[in-house]
């Protein structure tokens, strides 16, 4: 999974890439610090992958990966080209998800490129860029499509119909991801690098003085955007994370305890993420390893296994499922499959969250 920090210079996003991976990347109070995007890989903590490790002796712990990138600063007239505005576009259609920092504090000696702070209207000053960006997308698709629908073509007559929908919502000054698209659709519009059909978290972010602050003006203002789209919110004060994240674990707990944070910002994260995305995990446990497989959530069994090897979802036969809990009760895969806790799981078994598996198949 690949998630985009994006935000209007100065808004923290170095800062809160620094926060999540640890990886030192420049961060100043000056626009434009970040030109070539940082890119950083993070392990997703998991305790019950630990667990598992340890039940079954296994000698490699490979945990699922988020892959972060830390992507240049926006500013108005982007989709023309302002700023670093291509570059900035390019590197954001790589990505799966949109992080979004918004500056919610004040700070006289952090400049705000819009000479005020003002959240909402810092998201909508990156709405507007990413929706004209892809309004230049989908006109130009629209008419090579139409001139194919004209040949009757069926395929290219029902991609222009959901251009025309999706033509007709942006012309609007509304995101794509705020328009219920079935299934069918939203993949459509994914494939053509649309950027605003992606899901965003916002990030608040605050000084630490607010923390705990529950009548915060600026977070409040973007709640109310987020709860416009259909977007997630996470309220952090980034600069804090990340010192926070250069202490030692006992001295970060410590200070975690006094200022009453109750998590690193990596595990509220992650969590949001995966939510927003329909993202569950399953575990696989043995002697040689122990893993976590990051999945869509409503995947079934078959292709489950084809995300550890294609032959196994070619030749699939059957899922042999334990439950974590009935796990960790018994102590190993194979003491819970003696006392009958192994379910047998076909091609139609939909993956659930956590799932013990050990896949047969055949080729």
């Amino acid at each position: 999974m690949q998630v985009g920090i994006v935000g209007l210079p100065n808004a923290g996003k170095s800062t809160l890439f620094n926060a999540l991976t640890k990886a030192g990347a420049p961060a100043a109070a000056y626009a434009f610090t970040t030109i070539e995007p940082n890119v950083g890989m993070v392990d997703v903590p998991d305790a019950r992958l630990i667990k598992i490790a340890e039940l079954e002796k296994s000698i490699k712990i490979t945990p699922a990966v988020i892959k972060f990138l830390d992507i240049a600063g926006l500013v108005k007239g982007a989709s023309k080209g302002e700023g670093l505005g291509n570059k900035f576009l390019a590197n954001i259609r790589e990505t799966d998800a949109i992080a979004q920092v918004v500056r919610c504090f004040d700070d006289q000696n952090v400049a705000h490129v819009e000479g005020r702070v003002d959240p909402a209207d810092d998201i909508e000053i990156i709405n507007i860029e990413l929706m004209m960006a892809d309004l230049d997308t989908v006109d130009k698709r629209l008419k090579a499509v139409e001139r194919k629908s004209k040949t009757g073509d069926p395929t290219a007559a029902k991609e222009a119909a959901v251009l025309k929908k999706a033509k007709e919502h942006l012309d609007k000054g509304l995101t794509l991801r705020s328009h219920d698209f079935n299934a069918d659709e939203t993949a459509f519009l994914k494939s053509l690098g649309l950027l605003t059909v992606k899901p965003v978290i916002f990030v608040a972010n605050i000084s630490e003085s607010d923390i705990g602050n529950n009548e915060n003006e600026y977070v409040r203002a973007v709640e109310a955007k987020a709860a416009a789209e259909g977007a997630a919110v996470i309220v952090l004060p980034v600069e804090l994370e990340e010192e926070m994240g250069k202490l030692s674990d006992e001295d970060a707990a410590e200070f975690m305890s006094d200022l009453g944070i109750e998590e690193l910002p990596l595990a509220t994260f992650i969590r949001a993420s995966y939510s927003l995305l329909n993202l569950i995990t399953f575990l696989t446990g043995g002697p040689e390893e122990a893993r976590a497989w990051t999945i869509n959530k409503g995947t079934k069994a078959p292709q489950a296994a084809g995300k550890i090897h294609t032959d196994m979802e070619r030749g699939f036969i059957r899922a042999e499922i334990v439950g974590f809990d009935d796990l960790v009760a018994n102590g190993s895969f194979n003491a819970a499959k003696e006392k009958g806790l192994l379910r047998l799981e076909g091609k139609e078994y939909v993956m659930q969250d956590g799932d013990v598996v050990f896949f047969r198949f055949n080729v």
